[in-house]
């Protein structure tokens, strides 16, 4: 497989401990429900995702050499992820991540994602050094990124020589993380994954519509942006023209991991050639089976 046809997947990959039950949840709540540990991490879930439409994503993170690091790695690979390009510290421990989820949605979370950020621009070494690429020969596919990297690391790979060639699809990792991708903004590099709250974090603006915030993104100087609004319309923006399109009425019986559903979709979507329009409503479908329990993790 050459680069051009290769998907890498660059950012945290971790344990998701989940606590989901069926009651509506507020600060202080003790209800019954179940505790799950699963891989996770914004990019585990994106190449999971592109796994189960049929692609063949590697992963760029950096996992510990610890008992949960080494279970961690051969869950990836009987998931059938690439592995080889991971950056294995013998000094962090595995990144974690928990959160706790109701009938009414994300209750609270917590993301411990400190060894990703300790290890810092090593887990792209090899797109800075071989043997994916370059800055003399920058790789030539399409990176998934999630800012659960440093501000300072996003700001460099927005300017990088070594992604200059490279389709890049960008998602925050959560809405306080959302400000990490103003150098994407600015340099108008790559396509950007965001939902309403962060496209307002980025345009310090508040939003009705994703169309408003995509139009807003692009006059910022994005190149392109897709923006979801929960089950209200999503948008995806280019210079030539906004696709508006609303996702299918379903219920909701889990939250974490849909915007990277949704994403992954729409890059399968897009690799197996659907124009705009098809790609955004794929995504939306995709996004709306796995919140309502119909697609397993």
């Amino acid at each position: 497989m050459t680069n051009k046809h290769k998907i890498l997947c660059v950012g945290s990959v971790l344990w998701d401990i989940i606590g989901r039950s069926a009651s509506h949840m507020r600060a202080g709540s003790d209800v019954p429900g179940r505790i799950i540990r699963l891989p996770g991490g914004v990019a585990m879930n994106i190449a999971m995702a592109l796994s189960r439409f049929g692609l063949k994503p590697d992963l760029l993170s950096a996992i510990g050499q610890d008992a949960e690091g080494n279970e961690l790695v051969s869950e990836c690979a009987r998931r059938g992820l690439g592995t080889d390009f991971l950056y294995r510290s013998a000094d962090l421990p595995t990144d974690r991540y928990m959160a706790i989820e109701g009938a009414n949605g994300l209750i609270a979370a917590i993301a411990d994602a400190h060894s990703l950020e300790a290890a810092g621009d090593k887990i792209l070494n090899p797109l800075k050094f071989g043997p994916l690429g370059s800055d003399e020969t920058p790789f030539n596919g399409l990176i998934a990124l999630d800012g659960n990297l440093t501000a300072s690391l996003l700001e460099e790979i927005a300017i990088s020589p070594s992604f200059s060639s490279a389709d890049l699809r960008v998602a925050p990792a959560s809405p306080g993380k959302a400000e990490r991708l103003l150098p994407f903004v600015r340099s108008g590099r790559g396509t950007l994954y965001v939902n309403l709250e962060e496209a307002g974090i980025l345009c310090q603006s508040n939003f009705d519509n994703s169309s408003d915030a995509a139009a807003k993104l692009l006059e910022r100087g994005a190149f392109r942006v897709l923006v979801t609004n929960g089950g209200k319309s999503c948008c995806d923006a280019t210079q030539d023209g906004l696709v508006t399109q609303r996702p299918p009425e379903v219920l909701v019986t889990r939250v974490t991991g849909a915007g990277d559903t949704f994403m992954a979709a729409h890059i399968a979507a897009e690799c197996d050639g659907s124009d705009r329009k098809d790609a955004l409503s794929r995504a939306l479908h995709a996004a709306a089976a796995y919140v309502s329990g119909e697609i397993a993790i």
